[in-house]
């Protein structure tokens, strides 16, 4: 300070919103003031303070390697576990009184923590702590005993940045039967769900040969994913008892630690490998919108001047998937906002064409909506691209709405191709056969979508081919049971209410038809059969029978 006051002031300062503020941030800590040239701060883990100490000063020294030694910040860090005070924002008392003391006595770039802070965090971090024994410290009555961090015996490796797009690391899956055999089982599991997420063109998927790095080691997921550079762990184990094998699975969110889906399978060990392919595809199957579902949060918490094309894009998918004219056009606020920053980007095209499809068919025809819907499907399928998704709702739009059969039906298999075990590109494989009168091929999509992904926030799509194929099938009772799933799943689904008339009605129930189409107009009132001339969910002649079934249970002209 007193050689470059200003300089130093600007690279504190620099170092704390570049660096120090976003890490503190990353372990869950509360900054509760600065001092001067200190910052006093809460965590409610000391598992959480310690790492965001190590993370800390691994940082600060390669930010320091380029800086001369007369130029470089160097911290001191010092950690204690105590009771403290609430007053007015600020907290006091003797944990805060030590913790400065430990502080005070660190050498620059380390840090030390107290004896109650190290049984708190023993056995649960791969780090190495010096005993310096019990210590005098200014101004408490009783000796502390103090451990340092030593970062030269610490076996904490750089922390990778996360790429910018959802990342994943499935771990080698724990064989808790004693039985070794079982290791090829449990190890031929994890290679193959390894390999099927990685068909998933939007998620960075850590390679086996990393991950089985960290075969029969007891690990904290939260350092693993800082050292692996990836948001979301798969994790799980197997047991044999007697003639069965138990195996459970769980996805968790690294930085939180939130279980975000578990889910265990029970199986004889003669079918081993179907019962590992069953596996694989569930699996894959629920990891998909479970992952999903979490960046959408991750994204609602970020700050709106750090929002990119792909965080617009993930912010638009819950309205679009409320399925209705006015959240359709929150999402395409949303999607423009993402393609004027990419307008190459696909995955944008492909919902915003489902959108404005929704806003035509649902709310008043209006012609541009559908030339729109039509200009962002046809975007998509010239994009040369391999997101699975964006093929899918362009498939279904070229059905649709262009008459393209044949560009829809290759659109849609390439989905496939390009992602196996995704629900979303099955289901509008399954929706783009139905249009065109593939109702076999419709239906069994549609069943496998829901058996990929049973939890899916979007099982309503799927549900609602089955009622549309089996009404056009006249099968009548299976496409009201299905329609009505559909709308238990998603109330704002207008085309279920449609499905559910019409079968209704061919069953001679008459009230029951009318009841849905009242339902309808309460999610839509602008609708009106006539959408289905210009937007079909079905052939020609499967839409002239349900138009009018439609008018008959007294939708209006």
């Amino acid at each position: 300070m007193s050689a470059d006051e200003e300089g130093t002031l600007a690279s504190l300062n620099a170092h704390r919103r570049e660096f120090l503020e976003p890490t503190i941030t990353e372990y869950r800590g509360r900054i509760v003031k600065r001092t001067g040239d200190g910052i006093l701060i809460e965590f409610g883990s000391a598992v959480d303070a310690v790492q965001c100490a190590v993370t800390v000063q691994s940082g600060m020294g390669t930010r320091n390697e380029p800086v001369p030694p007369d130029k470089r910040i160097e911290l001191r860090i010092g950690i204690h576990v105590g009771d403290i005070i609430f007053e007015e924002g600020d907290i006091f008392g003797d944990g805060v009184n030590i913790a400065a003391r430990l502080e005070s006595i660190a050498e620059p770039g380390s840090f030390c923590i107290s004896e109650d802070a190290y049984r708190q965090v023993r056995g649960k971090i791969d780090v190495a702590f010096e005993d310096c024994g019990a210590q005098h410290l200014k101004n408490i009555s009783e000796p502390v005993r103090v451990y340092r961090f030593r970062s030269e015996g610490s076996m904490v490796r750089p922390t990778l940045s996360l790429p910018d797009k959802p990342s994943i690391a499935v771990l080698p899956f724990q064989n808790m039967s004693g039985d070794p055999e079982q290791e090829y089982f449990a190890d031929g599991m994890v290679d193959d769900i390894t390999t099927a997420l990685s068909r998933f063109k939007g998620l960075f998927v850590i390679a086996r040969n990393s991950t089985f790095t960290y075969k029969s080691k007891a690990v904290d997921v939260r350092q693993v994913a800082r050292e692996l550079g990836v948001r979301y762990i798969l994790e799980g184990s197997v047991r044999k008892g007697g003639n069965r094998l138990r195996i459970n699975a769980q996805l968790i969110e690294a930085q939180s630690g939130n279980h975000l889906w578990a889910d265990k399978y029970d199986g004889a060990p003669t079918d081993v490998f179907d019962l590992q392919d069953k596996i694989t595809e569930d699996v894959v199957g629920a990891v998909e919108p479970s992952i999903q579902k979490a960046e959408i949060e991750r994204v609602r918490r970020k700050r709106p001047e750090n929002l990119d094309a792909y965080d617009y894009y993930l912010q638009a998918l819950p309205h679009a998937w409320v399925n209705t004219s006015v959240e359709a056009e929150k999402a395409l606020q949303l999607l423009n906002k993402a393609l004027k920053i990419d307008p190459t980007y696909a995955a944008a095209h492909g919902l915003a064409a489902l959108c404005h499809w929704h806003r035509y068919q649902r709310a008043g025809l209006d012609p541009t909506e559908r030339a729109v819907a039509l200009r962002h499907a046809r975007a998509v399928v010239s994009s040369k691209t391999d997101d699975a998704n964006a093929l899918a709702f362009a498939a279904f739009m070229s059905a649709s709405l262009d008459n393209e059969h044949e560009v829809a039906l290759g659109a849609a298999e390439k989905a496939i191709v390009i992602s196996p075990n995704s629900a979303r590109a099955h289901t509008n494989r399954a929706a783009t056969h139905m249009v065109l009168g593939n109702y076999d091929k419709a239906i069994e999509s549609a069943k496998y979508a829901v058996r990929l992904s049973p939890l899916d926030p979007m099982r309503y799509g799927p549900e609602g081919v089955l009622a549309g194929s089996y009404l056009y099938l006249e099968h009548y009772n299976e496409a009201m049971e299905a329609a009505l799933r559909a709308i238990q799943s998603n109330p704002g689904f207008i085309h279920a209410y449609a499905w559910l008339a019409s079968a209704c009605l061919r069953l001679g129930r008459l009230a029951d038809a009318r009841d849905a189409i009242r339902r309808a107009l309460l999610v839509e009132p602008k609708f009106r059969a006539d959408a289905y001339k210009s937007a079909p969910v079905g052939p020609p002649d499967r839409m002239d029978l349900l138009i009018q079934d439609l008018r008959d249970a007294g939708l209006p002209e």
